[in-house]
């Protein structure tokens, strides 16, 4: 790179006069934007992994991309400088992608002829990492780190950094004295300043990497200044030397591109939500795909074994109530299919596994002791029980005739059998009624459920990602050429 210049240019004007009290309340007045352009930095990443494929294939960043990512970025900023990232501006910030040369803050990115293929699938991520640490110590999510340990957490608590302790201070000077320090507010757009150039090298709209340097003051001096050319794309001129502290110098002329009407946003938005949905429908059908493939056991979701032990005679469950005046069943057999209970003892003993209607199994296990399972313990492998004081039962299990469905013997043994109307309850002893019991249950089900979401989602997702393809498409590309040519150059026939 050219020393002292780059292909990002940052501007910004000190109001003479900012309000003493006015920042106290602009986080509320701010909101409005915070909300719309969440949505538009959704549709900038979609457009920024479009913009990779591209420039992959192709070396160009697609210009209709490009003119839509620098505008979120240029939105960004202003939002950023009246609010807390600098406070410099008291003017309520525009509601436009579009450079606006009567307000105090600006951003310019000078339009790559060409782009580096191999660069584009390092320097995001790879190359940018030297910034990045840096970056942290601007943001503060640095300093979270090293007191907390967790970098996971640094991304969502952050933490106060230089940036922020320096627009503080403003602050605090500004609502006392009226005027904001000119020192610290070269250092604010100083710091501000890298963290954009950083952001349009990761976003892939130059090759040229940024450099470790802190141009302080209103006016870039370390940038190229955008001019058009009579091919319509920007080239680089040398810049004017700068003004003082403080203040910017003109602002450059717009792109000569056509404006980002409100029809084209709602589309860019609409069209990346759809392609976030269809991301997410297709990863979910693939995992959903590869849990049917893999996670299976004999055709049954198996959750792990957890044991269980009592004292008593007879482990049960509590009381499983099922009403279909609802409809109830016929939606559990729909999403669950066939379930199934594997009991397994210890070794040597006969184990025996059933269930019940609730009434058949309070009256076997009156007066019996046994052991209520009331809940799964934190760590999922064991349950918390409730024991019943009593003596043994009066015969052994096998040989009650009330069981739905039961099964005994050595080792492992199972049941299993549809959801069906009725107050239900569960069963595990010994096959000789002695006690204690100590076993492991697992319960499964075939969820044929998860085959059909899978399908479902992989439907939606190849839609969604058809129409989202289609509506991005539309919204892209220039429908009217004539918008490039200079208002004073066009047919007065040819009409606005």
């Amino acid at each position: 790179m050219d020393s002292g210049q780059y292909p990002v240019r940052v501007d910004a004007v000190l109001d003479p006069g900012p309000s003493r009290w006015l920042w106290l309340v602009k986080w509320l007045l701010v909101l409005p934007h915070v909300f719309l352009l969440a949505f538009l930095w959704a549709a900038y990443l979609v457009l920024s992994a479009v913009a990779l494929v591209a420039i992959v294939i192709t070396g160009r960043y697609p210009r209709g991309i490009f003119e839509f990512n620098v505008g979120v970025m240029r939105w960004s900023w202003r939002v950023s400088y009246y609010a807390y990232s600098a406070l410099g501006t008291d003017r309520y910030p525009p509601f436009s992608l579009w450079e606006r040369a009567d307000y105090p803050a600006h951003l310019h990115v000078e339009y790559p002829a060409r782009l580096s293929r191999g660069l584009a699938l390092v320097k995001w991520w790879l190359l940018a990492i030297p910034h990045y640490l840096v970056l942290a110590i601007f943001t503060g999510s640095a300093w979270t780190v090293a007191a907390n340990g967790d970098a996971a957490g640094a991304q969502t608590a952050g933490g106060v950094g230089l940036l922020g302790f320096l627009v503080f201070v403003a602050a605090v000077v500004l609502l006392f004295t009226g005027r904001y320090p000119s020192g610290v507010f070269d250092l604010v757009i100083g710091l501000n300043r890298w963290m954009l150039r950083v952001g349009a090298y990761t976003g892939l709209m130059t090759d040229e990497y940024p450099p470790f340097r802190l141009d302080q003051g209103g006016t870039d001096p370390g940038t190229r200044s955008m001019h058009p050319s009579s091919s319509g794309e920007t080239v680089g001129v040398a810049d004017a030397q700068p003004t003082s502290p403080g203040t910017a110098s003109s602002p450059p002329t717009p792109d000569p591109s056509p404006r980002w009407g409100v029809g084209r946003i709602i589309g860019i938005v609409v069209g990346s939500l759809l392609a976030l949905g269809a991301i997410g429908a297709l990863v979910s059908a693939a995992v959903l795909a590869a849990a049917d493939e893999d996670l299976r056991d004999d055709g049954y979701f198996t959750t792990p074994r957890v044991e269980v032990q009592s004292p008593g005679y007879a482990i049960v469950s509590e009381k499983a109530e099922l009403d279909d005046s609802d409809g109830l069943i016929d939606v559990l057999r729909d999403l669950l299919g066939e379930l199934k209970v594997e009991a397994t003892g210890s070794p040597g003993d006969s184990v025996f596994v059933g269930i019940a209607r609730t009434s058949d199994v309070r009256a076997y296990l009156d007066q019996v002791a046994h052991s209520v399972v009331t809940d799964v313990a934190d760590d999922d492998s064991s349950v918390k029980t409730r024991f019943v004081e009593g003596g043994a039962p009066r015969m052994a299990p096998g040989e009650a005739g009330f069981w739905v469905a039961s099964s005994e013997g050595g080792g492992t043994q199972s049941i299993t059998g549809a959801p069906s109307e009725g107050d239900w309850t569960l069963v595990v002893m010994k096959a000789d009624a002695s006690s204690p019991v100590v076993t492991r249950v697992a319960l499964g089900a075939t969820a044929p459920v998860v085959d059909d979401l899978a399908g479902i989602l992989l439907l939606s997702g190849l839609v969604s990602g058809l129409l989202a393809a289609a509506i991005l498409a539309a919204s892209l590309v220039r429908r009217h050429r004539h918008d490039d040519v200079p208002a004073a150059e066009r047919d007065p026939a040819a009409g606005p």
